[in-house]
């Protein structure tokens, strides 16, 4: 596990790990020696910072002293634009070539036991010249565990689905958010819920909104990686782009009200819809009244 600079984040993370049976290690060059496959799953904020470290920890004099029969492989499953993946991967390659580099990325929510006892597992979307099921080292085993999907031999395909997959689900999130907001001062917010409820958008309002915010804080970045997508790639000009500007919604969730004191595994507020949108209303009266 590769903690961030973070201090909170980093402490609920160790003790998540643990929790789990986990091991953890007392330095990048210890997990890297230690470690066949990385997976980066961080806040764009901390990706690059991540990659530098296992670069410095894989150019180490002492990780080259220990014999690898195998390469080790680093799947970066962060949530960033085809143009950032592309850049981390020329990255490695003129840094560390020996590290094999897959983009990735993580479709749907985390695991949970169904009712059936079953588990649901996200999908891994992955792309680029190195296939995960090929990998010596239970390479097909963990593809299957991961439930990898490999679409390409292109670096930065596997993070465009990514990004299109999130424009639809964050974007909506944040036009849910205004709307029930929006409802809620007028007076009509029971009004509203009462048509959404007859419409296929009720359920994932009402339970797409509470999930929402204890990671408002990465959506910010997230948005604008959407953005740079749409742009670069999809041939949108930063005028027909609207993704910035839903990333100031997420920042206004995580800095300017009490839903962003949130945190996943210790929930307080924002457990239903309706408190989301209190809560955000309340943030945007207490703004109102500092600039007046």
């Amino acid at each position: 596990m590769l903690s961030t600079d973070h201090e909170t984040d980093s402490e609920a993370t160790q003790k998540r790990a643990r929790e789990s049976n986990v091991e953890l290690v007392s330095s990048d060059l210890e997990f890297c020696n230690k470690a066949d496959y990385i997976l980066s799953i961080a806040p764009q904020r901390d990706t690059r910072a991540i990659a530098d470290r296992v670069i410095a920890a894989v150019t180490n004099p002492d990780f080259m002293s220990v014999e690898r029969k195998n390469p080790l492989y680093f799947l970066d499953l962060n949530a960033v634009s085809p143009r950032t993946a592309r850049d981390a991967y020329e990255h490695f390659a003129a840094s560390a070539p020996a590290i094999k580099v897959v983009d990735g990325g993580i479709m749907g929510g985390p695991p949970k036991l169904k009712d059936d006892g079953t588990w649901y597992r996200p999908g891994f979307v992955v792309s680029g010249p190195h296939r995960l099921q090929e990998a010596p080292i239970s390479g097909e085993h963990l593809t299957k565990a991961l439930n990898v999907r490999h679409i390409n031999d292109n670096i930065g395909s596997a993070s465009g689905v990514k990004m299109c997959y999130a424009a639809i689900h964050k974007g909506f999130t944040a036009l849910a958010l205004q709307s029930l907001t929006t409802a809620h001062n007028l007076g009509v917010l029971e009004e509203l819920q009462s048509y959404l409820e007859e419409s296929p958008l009720g359920s994932y309002v009402k339970q797409g909104l509470p999930i929402m915010p204890p990671k408002a804080y990465r959506w910010v970045q997230e948005m604008e990686e959407i953005a740079d997508t749409c742009e670069e790639d999809g041939g949108f000009s930063r005028e027909e782009s609207i993704f910035r500007p839903i990333g100031h919604i997420y920042d206004l969730v995580a800095n300017g009200t009490n839903l962003g004191k949130e945190q996943t595994d210790d929930r307080q507020r924002g457990k239903t819809a309706e408190d989301v949108a209190s809560l955000t209303s309340a943030g945007l009266e207490k703004r109102k009244l500092k600039t007046e």
